[in-house]
């Protein structure tokens, strides 16, 4: 009986193929009831006929069980649902039909009770135990069923009707509501909102094609997803590829947003006038709804490509969707607000660009901890003192707010003011913790908590003289020509912090060519539940192990060095002292899609005139070119390509002011046409990484320079 029928098992393989469904109705009235207690059929009383051709002629299943052995009769649709009992079940009493389920709670003694005693009965979600196929997927049906007792032409029971209506779709939906609802409380950026929206709308609504878009201010910024558009790993860790619309954009999405007034096409061109390709063009049913919120101006869209009327339970979803959706991209468009005024804060009170010098070569990161959202005290610093020497500078201001970072700023303008006077490393961080304590008595705190390491660099002597208050000992590579690397913390007397009467001592080492200086925050080393000696021994391991002492890409090994998320913020200062001088070029690209074509023939050029091997230069330029364009789809702005050409290797970096942000790294071998950038990046270079600015990011890729083997007659002879 229907809602009892669903404990029927359908089997995997049958063993005969089955009745087609559009037969039922011919089964049943084939069937020969003139030899049951129903009779034949000219003889059916005027009342059970008209249930009978009610229920045959009905699109929903249904089904009648007739007289004291509730014989069943039933349509296409109770057909289908009872699976290989059809056609069977036809005239058979469904206590034999359904025996191993009857006995149940809620199924026979639910249609007996219909029959016995006239009680009708409704079960708004029954869960049928069956499996039904969807989309490849097995999933549990869910229906909503009812059973009525059904008298004749003198008013007597005769059976009992059945009617069950599915709401499976109906109850994922509102499942998936759920998890869309949990995976927006996690999202902090537009990307993420856009990523999960356009994710669940397309399979909630079994949609051909979706679009989110907002107002920002500019214009209108719209993303899409299309059915079949296959999205791999890195294709999701890659940004959404927003499109720019203009405020007075004709398009559905914008209408609804603007006048905050849902919009449904059943049948139509609803894209008409807005389509920019043949996805758009075969949108025939399409629903925009607003995101209503107080501070952000957005919109949805659900299209398809066959007619579909838009019943009121979909329309209450989306408008469902739509709220959920529209509050995660108001909390992020704060966040993205805050974040990039604390962002912005913190970078601009970094240097802007590192000195550029013949024998040393110098790279920085600064990478926030928490959760970004944030300014920090981690600072760093590098000038040119009038003795014609290098200062470098590494310090840390507790805290994570906007106030440490002022602190920062004062802290870092004193010392470079300072060593300008006196460069002495002891001398300077004496200054500094004069400052530091005056500091504190004028705010009235001592909590200002500073601790820095300077140091002096002077190339033409090899030589470099360091002090430090407070803060975790450098980290020396030393690569001496033809030798192996080794990496070594230098013994410099650590001293207490500024402000807290800092008495700094110097310490002076040698700094050869080949050897590389690394100067940290303690966020790099230290991690929850693991002691800081494991920190600073898996640092020193990883920068032994790189490809090379080249500055940039040790910054990156260094902030990878050490396994496991930190809270803090994470700082890093690299100088080499270069082998020999490197030639450096540079080219702006626009953001025209002619860009990377124009730096493939630059870069092929300027390889070869400095007779760098071909392996390198195709290497560089395919690396370079996927670069490129990536800054170019998904940033959407001008970008700068250097390039830095030593002895031992060639360093690519292309910069881009768009909003990026970091580049996630990917496996090779799940990544698509349009992710594979970043697969062939790690394949064919030696070091990779990127690093964020104060706006937009760099990313930079390393490839060693192999040594040529020997020619013919540099051979020995035989």
């Amino acid at each position: 009986m229907p809602g009892t029928v669903g404990r029927a098992p359908t089997p995997a393989t049958p063993a005969a193929p089955e009745p087609p469904v559009s037969d039922a109705a011919g089964v049943v009235l084939g069937h020969p009831w003139a030899g049951t207690a129903l009779g034949p059929r000219p003889r059916w009383d005027p009342a059970v006929r008209g249930v009978v051709d009610l229920v045959l002629a009905s699109p929903v299943p249904m089904a009648f069980a007739y007289g004291d052995d509730l014989l069943l009769l039933y349509n296409d649709g109770y057909a289908t649902l009872i699976g290989d009992r059809h056609p069977g079940a036809v005239g058979r009493p469904a206590p034999e039909v359904f025996a191993d389920v009857w006995a149940e709670p809620g199924v026979g003694d639910v249609i007996e009770r219909a029959y016995r005693l006239g009680e009708s009965f409704l079960e708004k979600e029954a869960v049928l135990p069956f499996d039904r196929h969807r989309h490849g997927a097995r999933e549990q049906s869910v229906f909503t069923r009812g059973y009525s007792p059904v008298r004749d032409s003198a008013g007597q029971i005769v059976g009992v009707l059945t009617v069950a209506t599915e709401a499976t779709q109906v109850t994922a939906q509102l499942q998936s509501l759920s998890d869309v609802a949990a995976a927006l409380a996690g999202t902090l950026t537009l990307d993420d909102v856009a990523r999960v929206a356009l994710r669940y709308l397309l399979t909630a609504f079994d949609a051909d094609r979706v679009t989110f878009g907002v107002d920002d201010g500019a214009g209108w910024r719209t993303v899409r997803r299309v059915r079949g558009e296959l999205l791999d790993e890195a294709d999701e860790r890659l940004p959404p590829l927003w499109r720019r619309s203009p405020a007075d954009s004709p398009g559905p999405l914008v209408v609804a947003a603007r006048s905050g007034v849902p919009q449904f096409v059943g049948d139509g061109q609803p894209l008409r006038d807005t389509a920019i390709d043949r996805h758009d063009q075969k949108v025939r049913a399409l629903a925009a709804q607003p995101l209503r919120t107080s501070a952000l101006r957005g919109g949805l869209t659900v299209g398809y490509h066959r007619a579909h009327p838009w019943a009121a339970a979909e329309r209450a979803l989306l408008a469902a969707s739509a709220e959920l959706i529209g509050q995660a991209a108001e909390r992020a468009r704060r966040f993205e607000t805050q974040h990039g005024t604390a962002q912005l804060l913190q970078r601009s009170m970094l240097p802007a660009h590192l000195p550029d010098l013949p024998r040393l070569r110098i790279a920085a990161r600064y990478d926030p901890g928490v959760d970004g959202n944030a300014a920090g005290g981690d600072f760093y610093d590098a000038f040119l003192l009038p003795t014609g020497e290098l200062g470098i500078v590494l310090g840390d201001v507790a805290g994570h707010d906007v106030q440490a970072a002022a602190r920062m700023g004062q802290v870092r303008a004193a010392l470079r003011a300072l060593a300008l006077a006196d460069p002495r490393p002891d001398a300077v961080l004496a200054g500094l913790d004069r400052l530091v304590g005056s500091l504190s008595t004028e705010t009235g705190t001592q909590e200002l908590f500073v601790t820095v390491v300077f140091g002096v660099v002077d190339a033409s002597r090899q030589r470099l003289t360091l002090a430090s208050a407070g803060h975790p000992a450098p980290l020396l590579r030393r690569c001496a020509p033809g030798g192996e690397p080794r990496a070594v913390y230098l013994d410099v007397p650590p001293g207490a912090p500024l402000g807290l009467g800092c008495a700094p001592h110097t310490t002076t080492v040698r700094f050869a060519p080949g050897d590389t200086l690394l100067l940290f925050s303690d966020g790099v080393v230290e991690r929850r539940r693991q002691s800081l000696t494991t920190g600073l021994d898996a640092l020193a391991t990883a920068v032994a192990a790189a490809a090379s002492g080249d500055p940039r890409a040790l910054c990156a090994v260094a902030t990878a060095a050490v396994e496991g998320a930190t809270e803090d913020d994470v700082a890093v200062l690299a100088v080499e002292h270069a082998l020999m001088p490197s030639r450096s070029a540079s080219m702006e690209m626009p953001a025209e899609p002619t860009a990377p074509s124009r730096v493939r023939h630059w870069l092929t050029a300027q390889l070869g005139d400095w007779q760098v091997p071909e392996s390198v230069i195709g290497a560089a330029v395919l690396c370079t070119s996927e670069l490129t364009t990536n800054a170019l789809l998904h940033a959407g702005t001008a970008a700068r390509v250097e390039i830095d050409l030593s002895p031992e290797r060639l360093l690519v970096s292309v910069a881009d002011s768009g909003t990026r942000g970091a580049v996630t790294r990917a496996r090779t071998d799940t990544l698509s046409s349009r992710g594979r950038g970043l697969g062939l990046i790690e394949q064919l270079s030696d070091a990779w990484g990127t690093d964020p600015t104060v706006r937009g990011s760099t990313v930079w890729f390393e490839i060693l320079i192999p040594t040529e083997p020997p020619g013919i007659d540099d051979r020995p002879s035989g």
